[in-house]
């Protein structure tokens, strides 16, 4: 087929009949861990959370995205997606 084609209804099928053999729901959001919340003025510092990021992966992040770490919040829970 074309290149980034949809799968056609026989591969989705193929697809959602491999996913229920191995138990999954199709369609269905991985669970998110929830986290007691925290009291912000914990939370470690900004180059101490850089400093935890491999080398490589600050540098691809750099060049990929020009990434810059500005500043570390916790998201509250009822952002979160469900």
């Amino acid at each position: 087929g074309a290149p980034n084609a949809w799968p056609d209804e026989s591969a989705e099928s193929a697809m959602m009949s491999e996913l229920r053999g191995r138990g999954e729901k199709p369609g269905s959001v991985p669970a998110i861990e929830v986290v007691a919340e925290i009291d912000p003025k914990n939370l470690p510092s900004l180059d101490e959370l850089v400093k935890r990021l491999p080398p490589e992966v600050r540098e691809t992040l750099d060049e990929l995205f020009r990434v810059r770490f500005v500043r570390v919040s916790r998201v509250p829970q009822k952002a979160l997606v469900k």
